[in-house]
């Protein structure tokens, strides 16, 4: 029998290449974004995956769909928290309405997600996992990103919370802190912001950020995939509580 595996953001860019993957390795993917045009997109390339436009800001949203998914689908095996924002300004100049948004986006998102997901998990007596897609901006302070990396050291405590709770049914909850993602939507969005900050050109803002990693490469979305899919197997069922770096040697 198939493993049900939700993606939560997994209609585009990193997001879209783990729904496809995780799809070609069989498991049932259940992708969730608030994009639907882009869902529909991703439902043309891969038919196998099932799609569900959804808020994860919105409490009710996010409990109304994961309800729907119990009744089609039943127990939960694997989620995934991909959904991301960030903007790039100093703090004098950092808008409140922006520092809110990525704290709705990168950590309420995950606890509401995370809570519908624990409690399916649980009345289905499934040893499940739960993944969040962190960042190193969530391990080591980051210039002029101040909304995103406080959202995204919040979610470190909020993943070694949840895993302290879970741990009695035997669900695991890690958080994994990405490096770079030169290639990623939100990364090529934020390049002018980079380039203003780092006061350097918009085409050298990508070199620069690969002279700072040890192996001299950005992460890329099958570095990814590849971390994910052994932490969220059985073959990882030791490791809970954990913020696994994949950051090429840049923070360790």
């Amino acid at each position: 029998m198939m493993e049900v595996l939700v993606i939560a953001g997994g209609a585009r860019s990193l997001g879209k290449y783990l729904s496809i993957k995780f799809s070609e390795k069989k498991y049932k993917v259940i992708v969730l974004d608030i994009d639907e045009n882009s869902l529909n997109e991703l439902k043309k390339e891969n038919d196998n995956l099932i799609t569900y436009v959804c808020d994860l800001t919105d409490e009710k949203n996010v409990i109304n769909t994961f309800d729907n998914i119990d009744k089609e689908y039943g127990g939960i095996n694997k989620f995934i928290y991909n959904a991301g924002y960030a903007n790039s300004n100093i703090i004098t100049k950092f808008e409140y309405d922006k520092f809110i948004t990525s704290l709705n986006i990168n950590l309420n998102g995950y606890f509401l997600c995370s809570k519908e997901v624990a409690k399916n998990m649980i009345k289905y007596n499934i040893k499940g996992s739960i993944a969040q897609i962190n960042s190193k901006s969530g391990r080591v302070g980051s210039k002029h990103n101040s909304g995103y990396s406080a959202a995204k050291f919040g979610a470190v405590g909020l993943t070694q919370s949840l895993a302290l709770d879970l741990a009695e049914y035997n669900i695991r909850v890690n958080s994994f802190m990405l490096g770079n993602l030169l290639d990623s939507e939100m990364f090529e969005s934020l390049i002018p912001q980079y380039a203003k900050k780092l006061n350097i050109k918009e085409s050298e803002v990508k070199q620069y950020y690969i002279d700072k990693v040890p192996l001299k490469r950005g992460c890329s979305f099958e570095d990814v995939f590849n971390i994910l899919e052994f932490y969220i197997s059985d073959k990882a069922n030791y490791c809970t509580g954990q913020s696994i770096n994949l950051t090429g040697g840049q923070v360790m």
